[in-house]
Formats: C-alpha cells, sequence, structure tokens
C-alpha cells in the first residue's frame, strides 16, 4: 500500500492549549501550518454526553512525519485520550504542496 505524501491532521484542545501546541509544532517543523478555529464538540465520556468549546488544530503535514507529531501532541495535550485523526490529502494546489515539504523538511 502506497502512503499519501501529505496529511491534514485533525485535533481537539481546551483553549488554553491549542495555541501552544500549534506553535510547539510549527516550531519543531512537524507541521507547515496549523490552523486553529472554535468549535463546540458533544461526545461521550465515562458514561455520560458532554457539551464543550474547544479549539480544533487542523495541521497540515507530511505522512512521514505523523509518528513523531502525535508524540508531541501526546506530550503537550492534558486529555487522557486527545482526538488525533489524520486524513490524506489526495491532490492540491502543487505550489501549497510543495510549501508543505519545504516547511517540514
Amino acid at each position: 500500500m502506497v502512503l499519501p505524501e501529505y496529511v491534514v491532521v485533525f485535533c481537539t484542545a481546551p483553549a488554553g492549549e491549542a495555541e501552544a501546541i500549534a506553535k510547539a509544532l510549527v516550531d519543531a517543523r512537524l507541521a507547515a501550518c496549523v490552523n486553529v478555529t472554535g468549535v463546540q464538540s458533544c461526545y461521550r465520556w465515562e458514561g455520560t454526553v458532554k457539551s464543550e468549546p474547544e479549539r480544533l488544530l487542523i495541521i497540515k503535514t507530511q505522512q512521514s512525519l505523523l509518528d513523531p507529531l502525535i508524540a508531541r501532541v501526546k506530550g503537550l495535550h492534558s486529555y487522557d485520550l486527545p482526538e488525533i485523526v489524520a486524513i490524506p490529502i489526495v491532490g492540491g494546489y502543487a505550489p501549497y504542496l510543495d510549501w508543505i515539504r519545504e516547511e517540514t523538511a
């Protein structure tokens, strides 16, 4: 199986942590760009349905950096089970994809 070269990673975090996680990933060249936006999350945790405001991180990176990126997020994140989901980028504007590679080299 051939893995995609680029992925978008979604991660939710509390407002106070999201910006720090984003900056750490870009500083470490594990991500070329991280968008941080507000969301309202509804989920079941420990048998209870919860609804909480969170920040959604939309992280652009190379597939080859996914494991160290996950490790870094887990090290910075306060949740016991942080959402970290990668989705392949199957196409896009070639100069932007080149920029992702350059910024995460």
